[in-house]
């Protein structure tokens, strides 16, 4: 078991990252979302490392992943339990991103 100096660290080990973040925001904002509407909501993030984020979320129970039976292949990915439990933070981490973007624009004026 891995041992950490703060907490901080596990949350970071968790959801650390560019992408992670901006995943759970788009589905605590959205709910349950196929791959290409990330995709489409992320025009920056690759295929590929959508891909992987979304894997690593999933294998720290953060995001389930739901497989439908049906051609074409349907999937869904969608907050677990667990990872419901990081909307609070996700949102007070957005409301201060908002906060930060009003000072940064007054700033520059």
């Amino acid at each position: 078991m891995k041992t950490y100096n703060i907490p901080v660290e596990a949350a970071l080990e968790v959801i650390g990252g560019k992408w992670k973040v901006v995943i759970l925001c788009h589905l605590i904002d959205h709910g349950t979302m196929r791959t290409s509407e990330l995709k489409r909501r992320m025009p920056n993030i690759t295929q590929k490392m959508l891909t992987q984020q979304l894997r690593e979320l999933e294998a720290d129970g953060v995001v389930k992943r739901t497989v439908y039976n049906q051609v074409p292949p349907k999937v869904e990915y969608g907050l677990t339990e667990y990872g419901d439990s990081l909307r609070p933070a996700m949102q007070m981490l957005c409301s201060w991103g908002e906060q930060h973007i009003e000072k940064t624009e007054a700033e520059m004026m």
